[in-house]
Protein backbone atom coordinates (compact mmCIF):
# COMPACT_ATOMS: atom_id res chain seq x y z
CA UNK A 1 0.00 0.00 0.00
CA UNK A 2 1.28 3.46 -0.81
CA UNK A 3 1.84 5.87 2.07
CA UNK A 4 -0.75 8.63 1.45
CA UNK A 5 -1.54 11.52 3.81
CA UNK A 6 -4.60 13.68 3.11
CA UNK A 7 -3.77 17.30 2.23
CA UNK A 8 -7.04 18.60 0.70
CA UNK A 9 -10.45 16.96 1.01
CA UNK A 10 -13.25 17.29 -1.58
CA UNK A 11 -15.09 20.05 0.25
CA UNK A 12 -11.95 22.15 0.70
CA UNK A 13 -11.06 21.72 -2.98
CA UNK A 14 -14.56 22.78 -4.06
CA UNK A 15 -14.45 25.85 -1.80
CA UNK A 16 -11.00 26.93 -3.02
CA UNK A 17 -11.87 26.41 -6.70
CA UNK A 18 -15.08 28.43 -6.26
CA UNK A 19 -13.12 31.27 -4.65
CA UNK A 20 -10.56 31.42 -7.46
CA UNK A 21 -13.37 31.25 -10.05
CA UNK A 22 -15.02 34.29 -8.43
CA UNK A 23 -11.75 36.23 -8.63
CA UNK A 24 -11.18 35.28 -12.27
CA UNK A 25 -14.79 36.11 -13.17
CA UNK A 26 -14.42 39.53 -11.57
CA UNK A 27 -11.10 40.27 -13.27
CA UNK A 28 -12.16 39.12 -16.75
CA UNK A 29 -15.81 40.24 -16.77
CA UNK A 30 -15.16 42.46 -19.84
CA UNK A 31 -12.94 39.96 -21.69
CA UNK A 32 -13.03 37.05 -24.06
CA UNK A 33 -11.04 34.72 -21.85
CA UNK A 34 -9.14 31.76 -23.23
CA UNK A 35 -8.22 29.04 -20.75
CA UNK A 36 -5.19 27.01 -21.79
CA UNK A 37 -5.03 23.79 -19.79
CA UNK A 38 -1.73 21.99 -19.38
CA UNK A 39 -2.28 18.27 -19.96
CA UNK A 40 -2.52 15.90 -18.39
CA UNK A 41 -2.54 17.14 -14.82
CA UNK A 42 -4.72 20.24 -15.13
CA UNK A 43 -7.75 18.68 -16.81
CA UNK A 44 -9.60 17.91 -13.56
CA UNK A 45 -8.99 21.36 -12.07
CA UNK A 46 -9.77 23.13 -15.35
CA UNK A 47 -13.09 21.31 -15.71
CA UNK A 48 -14.18 22.30 -12.20
CA UNK A 49 -12.85 25.85 -12.58
CA UNK A 50 -14.54 26.62 -15.89
CA UNK A 51 -17.92 25.36 -14.62
CA UNK A 52 -17.65 27.85 -11.73
CA UNK A 53 -16.82 30.87 -13.91
CA UNK A 54 -19.58 33.43 -14.39
CA UNK A 55 -18.28 34.81 -17.68
CA UNK A 56 -20.12 35.21 -20.95
CA UNK A 57 -17.18 34.34 -23.21
CA UNK A 58 -14.84 31.51 -22.24
CA UNK A 59 -12.91 29.34 -24.69
CA UNK A 60 -10.82 26.32 -23.75
CA UNK A 61 -7.78 24.78 -25.38
CA UNK A 62 -5.02 22.49 -24.21
CA UNK A 63 -1.30 22.05 -24.59
CA UNK A 64 0.68 19.00 -23.70
CA UNK A 65 4.16 19.48 -22.35
CA UNK A 66 6.65 17.05 -20.88
CA UNK A 67 9.35 17.59 -18.31
CA UNK A 68 8.90 14.76 -15.79
CA UNK A 69 8.51 11.51 -17.67
CA UNK A 70 7.98 8.63 -15.26
CA UNK A 71 10.21 10.12 -12.55
CA UNK A 72 9.33 12.30 -9.56
CA UNK A 73 11.85 14.97 -10.56
CA UNK A 74 11.85 17.30 -13.54
CA UNK A 75 14.55 16.58 -16.09
CA UNK A 76 14.88 20.35 -16.64
CA UNK A 77 14.04 20.21 -20.34
CA UNK A 78 10.52 21.08 -21.47
CA UNK A 79 9.14 19.58 -24.68
CA UNK A 80 6.00 20.81 -26.46
CA UNK A 81 4.09 17.66 -27.44
CA UNK A 82 0.78 19.29 -28.52
CA UNK A 83 0.29 22.98 -29.23
CA UNK A 84 -2.81 25.19 -29.01
CA UNK A 85 -5.22 25.04 -31.92
CA UNK A 86 -7.07 28.34 -31.49
CA UNK A 87 -6.11 31.92 -32.25
CA UNK A 88 -5.13 33.84 -29.11
CA UNK A 89 -4.09 37.08 -30.86
CA UNK A 90 -5.35 40.10 -28.87
CA UNK A 91 -7.16 37.83 -26.40
CA UNK A 92 -6.67 37.36 -22.67
CA UNK A 93 -5.07 33.99 -21.97
CA UNK A 94 -5.10 32.22 -18.63
CA UNK A 95 -2.78 29.23 -18.32
CA UNK A 96 -4.38 26.64 -16.04
CA UNK A 97 -1.85 24.35 -14.37
CA UNK A 98 -2.22 21.64 -11.75
CA UNK A 99 0.94 22.53 -9.84
CA UNK A 100 3.53 25.26 -10.09
CA UNK A 101 6.72 23.58 -8.92
CA UNK A 102 10.08 24.39 -10.53
CA UNK A 103 8.36 26.92 -12.80
CA UNK A 104 10.27 25.69 -15.85
CA UNK A 105 7.21 24.33 -17.66
CA UNK A 106 5.10 27.43 -17.11
CA UNK A 107 7.94 29.80 -18.00
CA UNK A 108 8.46 27.85 -21.24
CA UNK A 109 4.73 27.90 -22.03
CA UNK A 110 4.34 31.59 -21.26
CA UNK A 111 7.18 32.48 -23.63
CA UNK A 112 5.74 30.17 -26.27
CA UNK A 113 2.26 31.73 -26.03
CA UNK A 114 3.64 35.28 -26.27
CA UNK A 115 4.75 34.46 -29.82
CA UNK A 116 1.06 34.44 -30.78
CA UNK A 117 0.55 38.05 -29.51
CA UNK A 118 -2.19 37.64 -26.91
CA UNK A 119 -3.42 40.73 -25.05
CA UNK A 120 -2.31 39.17 -21.78
CA UNK A 121 -1.01 35.89 -20.38
CA UNK A 122 -1.58 35.04 -16.73
CA UNK A 123 -1.32 31.89 -14.65
CA UNK A 124 -3.80 30.03 -12.49
CA UNK A 125 -2.27 27.14 -10.53
CA UNK A 126 -4.24 24.73 -8.41
CA UNK A 127 -1.18 24.17 -6.18
CA UNK A 128 1.72 26.58 -5.68
CA UNK A 129 4.76 24.77 -4.31
CA UNK A 130 7.89 26.90 -4.02
CA UNK A 131 10.20 24.22 -2.59
CA UNK A 132 12.02 23.61 -5.87
CA UNK A 133 11.26 26.83 -7.79
CA UNK A 134 14.01 27.55 -10.31
CA UNK A 135 12.56 30.64 -12.00
CA UNK A 136 11.11 33.83 -10.53
CA UNK A 137 7.47 33.08 -11.20
CA UNK A 138 4.33 33.33 -9.12
CA UNK A 139 0.76 32.43 -10.06
CA UNK A 140 -1.76 35.23 -10.56
CA UNK A 141 -4.40 32.92 -9.08
CA UNK A 142 -3.87 29.93 -6.84
CA UNK A 143 -6.07 27.62 -4.81
CA UNK A 144 -3.56 26.22 -2.34
CA UNK A 145 0.07 26.70 -1.32
CA UNK A 146 2.32 24.03 0.11
CA UNK A 147 5.89 24.26 1.31
CA UNK A 148 7.06 20.85 0.22
CA UNK A 149 6.12 17.27 -0.52
CA UNK A 150 5.05 15.17 -3.49
CA UNK A 151 1.31 15.52 -4.09
CA UNK A 152 -1.06 13.21 -5.96
CA UNK A 153 -4.78 13.09 -6.69
CA UNK A 154 -7.25 15.51 -8.31
CA UNK A 155 -5.27 15.25 -11.57
CA UNK A 156 -1.81 15.22 -9.97
CA UNK A 157 0.06 12.02 -10.70
CA UNK A 158 3.07 9.93 -9.93
CA UNK A 159 4.17 7.87 -12.95
CA UNK A 160 0.64 8.31 -14.42
CA UNK A 161 -1.00 6.87 -11.30
CA UNK A 162 -3.19 8.47 -8.61
CA UNK A 163 -4.77 11.12 -10.92
CA UNK A 164 -8.19 9.58 -10.36
CA UNK A 165 -8.23 10.24 -6.61
CA UNK A 166 -10.88 12.89 -5.76
CA UNK A 167 -8.75 14.45 -3.03
CA UNK A 168 -5.12 15.59 -2.79
CA UNK A 169 -2.61 13.52 -0.85
CA UNK A 170 1.03 13.71 0.05
CA UNK A 171 2.73 10.60 -1.34
CA UNK A 172 5.67 9.39 0.67
CA UNK A 173 8.22 8.17 -1.87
Amino acid sequence: MPDLTLVLDKETIARKVAGVARDISRDYRESELILIGVLKGAFVFLADLMRRLSLEHVTVDFVRLASYGADAHSCGTVCLLNDIAIDVRNKDVLIVEDILDTGLTVAFLKEHLLQFHPRSVKLCAFIDKEERRQVALAPDYTCHRVDKGFLVGYGLDYAEGYRHLPEVYHLKL
